[in-house]
């Protein structure tokens, strides 16, 4: 039996196409995966993000806790509905999850952990709980739902239908969130748009999805989430990252913080690990499509080497294929590689990405 956010019927009154998605019955697209990426580029589109978990952690030690939990430095977190992007590690340094941690009080954090690894996260949280920390409250929060509205005109969109939101969080940068009366809204988002993550009760997600709707904001699925991710050049958990990746091969050494003297599990497998690898966008310059575990070589002073895609796709606002990929650190940006595609090697080029923000090409 697949499992529905609150919206699952809205959805479908929509006509949208449902697939499941880690078990979940979810809406791919309602017509156009094309017209919903560019809506969202180029003004404003709503994602229904239910199946993901907040999950709230209470107490006194809470910041301790989490210093010892996640690999990024929960130290940053100064300001109240400020947030951090870091992974949770095994001891061995693999991903377990990658997730946003919000400080709200100093003995109130909230996390958002991904759907489909929302219950292991939840029992190595627990887990950890009980061992460093047994006075803390772990509490998931599945009464609570989640709708992301991201595109360029997506925060007057809110504010028009929340009523007294724009004072509230109109000064809100990047990252940032604020309590308005039932609603919880983050400045933060997974398209490389500007927009609001909002968190409401389950109770009040058809309202609010509907009143967005009337407003000009486009319902979008999961297609469109995935290549507008895809061009923001953000890993998605399970293709490019897992346990048996670590995060100085998956693009995320920037939420790592091995300088500080605070210990976390992982840390002591990171500082010992030579870093072979490296995730690197790719451009296809052939004519093709890119997708995830298509096979990398590439010649490097008489040597070659080998890598896979990890997330591939075609670019609706390049109008170009584009990949993230791992390949051997000796690989440079703007070495030509080959793609192999149905036993065909397809020539593409390595790029820094992020590929699109902001409406904005940047490769």
């Amino acid at each position: 039996m697949l499992k529905m956010t609150p919206l699952n019927h809205v959805h479908r009154d929509m006509n949208a196409k449902m697939v499941d998605f880690g078990g979940w019955d979810m809406p791919l697209h309602y017509g156009s995966q094309l017209d919903e990426h560019h809506k969202v580029r180029q003004d404003a589109g709503m994602f229904d993000v239910s199946h993901m978990l907040p999950v709230d952690i209470r107490g006194p030690q809470v910041r301790d806790f989490l210093r010892h939990l996640v690999a990024n430095n929960v130290d940053k977190l100064t300001l109240p509905g400020k947030a951090l992007y870091s992974c949770m590690l095994t001891p061995q340094g693999g991903i377990i999850d990658d997730l946003i941690i919000y400080f709200l009080s100093e003995t109130w954090f909230r996390i958002v952990v991904n759907a489909g690894t929302a219950d292991k996260d939840v029992a190595w949280m627990l887990k950890q709980r009980d061992e460093f920390a047994p006075g803390l409250e772990i509490s998931p929060r599945r009464e609570l739902a989640m709708i992301a509205v991201q595109g360029p005109n997506a925060r007057a969109k809110v504010w028009q239908v929340i009523p007294g939101s724009q004072s509230l969080t109109e000064e809100l940068k990047q990252f940032q969130s604020a309590a308005v009366g039932q609603y919880f809204i983050a400045r933060t988002g997974y398209t490389g748009e500007d927009g609001f993550e909002i968190i409401l009760p389950v109770a009040d997600a058809p309202t609010l999805w509907n009143a967005l709707h009337a407003a000009g904001v486009a319902p979008a699925g999961l297609g469109a989430r995935d290549t507008l991710r895809l061009e923001a050049g953000m890993n998605l958990y399970g293709q490019d990252m897992d346990e048996t990746k670590h995060p100085l091969e998956s693009g995320l050494a920037w939420t790592v913080d091995l300088k500080s003297e605070r210990d976390f599990i992982g840390k002591q497998a990171l500082v010992n690990t030579v870093v072979t690898h490296q995730l690197v966008g790719l451009a296809l310059i052939d004519r093709g499509v890119l997708r995830s575990h298509q096979h990398v070589v590439a010649q490097k002073d008489g040597i070659e080497y080998q890598g896979e895609i990890t997330s591939g796709g075609f670019s609706p606002t390049m109008n170009q294929s584009i990949a993230l990929a791992r390949i051997p650190v000796q690989i440079a940006l703007g070495d030509e590689v080959d793609v192999i595609v149905r036993d065909k090697p397809l020539r593409a080029k390595v790029v820094k990405y992020p590929f699109v923000r902001n409406g904005k090409v940047l490769i």
